[in-house]
């Protein structure tokens, strides 16, 4: 795409160079060597383009550039400049410029920024639908997917029936919980989350029942749980599957008598809350292999709601990533568009992260992406920088696989990384296999094993019990 450029810099031998490429490129150019010669050709007629230094012999081009993008907003300009600082850099965005490039630069690389400084003016944008949420939901889809999900919802907001709510990481499993209470006959009372990996194991029944004071160490003062918080309204326990088994014997306990006793106390407390809980596991698989109590699976499976990945509603990526950068210039980011090619390319890509990762994406290139108009290749440039991580080889060693599964939580399950549960997350998940492996190397005898792990023995049964791993049918732990 070519179309007319003016350059603006006192030294000759520049504007010689950067016209000669840029001729090239099939560009007509024109060159100016003064802020008084660019305002006479200004003067003549609007280039498509303009390409200044900062420094001139009569003034700063950056106050040019001000003055100029403020009388034409649709005039790109591409700022250049020696004075290679951050602020030159932000100033050069706050006055309007389409680029900047500190000195020296690559004459290709200018190219690039030219062409698409030409295209942002000849674009057209895509034909979004807008986004609408209803009823003070942030649900968004049009899609038959989501539309079987809709009808769900629509008839389980009236009544107090348990919802589990199944899906990838991603998908907006708690903004179902939420719509579902929003929307409810509880929306007056509190919406109380909690998620299941996030807590320490040993402390999940403090969080969900509360503890007295001097119940352990530490507990210094009487502390509701998250049952007595959400009393009236919804409780919503997030990543259930992550739920060790002692506490699910007493949450079935509660969901079976509707009463339920802080830690270290002995008053009944009625629980007078509406359960919804969530999952990105397949909970049936984890009570076929004895992590997960079958009698609560099914206290808590009593209406389902399953939500597809964003790959398998396509037709809603459009949609979603409108309503992410209106979000994002709500919230005062830049306001972008996306062209037609851009659209077809966010469609086209699988969404590892699904909802959560579009949105990621889109409020990382409201803030950071020069132009208003998002171009196919932005995309793909943002997408290239943020994907997911390729699989680890087999001889990569355990310290790429740990850097590997960082990366992914980055983007599946971005807060878990500023949560405080990041250490006990990932010693836990490489413990496990190590325990099972190590297991089945001695025939599951407890006593061997432990002593192959370096460990105590009672240390290898605490950790069993701890991490849920099923025994079966394994040998007595003390025979060789």
């Amino acid at each position: 795409m070519t179309g007319s450029v003016l350059i603006v810099d006192d030294d000759a031998a520049i504007r010689t160079v950067v016209a000669a490429a840029l001729k090239r490129e099939g560009h007509r150019v024109a060159t100016a060597a003064s802020i008084a010669e660019l305002r006479r050709a200004i003067g003549a007629g609007l280039p498509d383009v303009l390409v200044t230094d900062v420094v001139l012999p009569d003034g700063n081009g950056l106050d040019v550039v001000a003055a100029l993008t403020a009388d034409h907003p649709h005039l790109p300009v591409i700022v250049f400049s020696a004075q290679n600082t951050l602020a030159t850099a932000v100033r050069a965005t706050e006055v309007g410029a389409f680029d900047y490039l500190p000195k020296p630069f690559d004459l290709d690389v200018l190219a690039h920024a030219v062409r698409g400084a030409i295209a942002r003016g000849r674009r057209q944008p895509a034909d979004l639908p807008v986004a609408e949420a209803g009823g003070g939901s942030s649900l968004i889809g049009r899609s038959p997917a989501m539309q079987e999900v809709y009808r769900v919802i629509a008839r389980v907001v009236s009544n107090d029936l348990t919802v589990l709510i199944s899906g990838e990481s991603g998908t907006g499993k708690e903004l179902v919980a939420s719509a579902i209470h929003e929307l409810g006959p509880r929306r007056r009372a509190p919406f109380v989350a909690l998620n299941m990996a996030a807590i320490p194991r040993e402390l999940i029944e403090a969080e969900l029942f509360g503890h007295e004071r001097g119940a352990f160490t530490g507990a210094q003062a009487r502390v509701a749980g998250k049952f007595e918080q959400a009393a009236g309204g919804t409780l919503f326990l997030d990543e259930i599957g992550d739920m060790p088994m002692d506490a699910q014997t007493r949450l079935l306990r509660v969901l079976q008598s509707g009463e339920f006793t802080t830690v270290g106390g002995a008053r009944t407390i009625k629980a007078d809350v509406r359960i919804v809980a969530a999952t990105n596991k397949d909970l049936a698989q984890l009570v076929q292999s004895g992590q997960f109590r079958e009698d609560l699976f099914y206290r808590l499976n009593v209406v389902p709601v399953h939500l597809p990945a964003l790959r398998e509603r396509r037709e809603d990526v459009a949609l979603l990533a409108r309503h992410f950068l209106d979000r994002a210039a709500e919230a005062g980011l830049p306001h972008k568009q996306l062209d037609r090619d851009a659209v077809a390319v966010l469609e086209a890509y699988d969404w590892p992260g699904n909802v959560r990762e579009l949105e990621n994406l889109m409020r990382r290139i409201a803030a950071l992406s020069r132009d208003e108009w998002i171009d196919a290749d932005a995309i793909r440039r943002a997408l290239g920088e943020t994907g997911m991580p390729q699989p680890v080889a087999r001889d990569a060693g355990i310290e790429a696989a740990v850097r590997a599964r960082l990366e992914r939580m980055a983007i599946e399950e971005p807060r878990t990384l500023d949560d405080g549960t990041l250490y006990d997350r990932i010693i836990g998940e490489v413990e496990r296999p190590l325990i099972e492996a190590m297991l089945a190397r001695h025939q599951h005898n407890q006593l061997r094993a432990a002593r192959a792990l370096g460990i105590n023995r009672n240390t290898l049964r605490k950790r069993l019990g701890t991490l849920g791993i099923d025994m079966g049918g394994a040998r007595p732990e003390g025979v060789e």
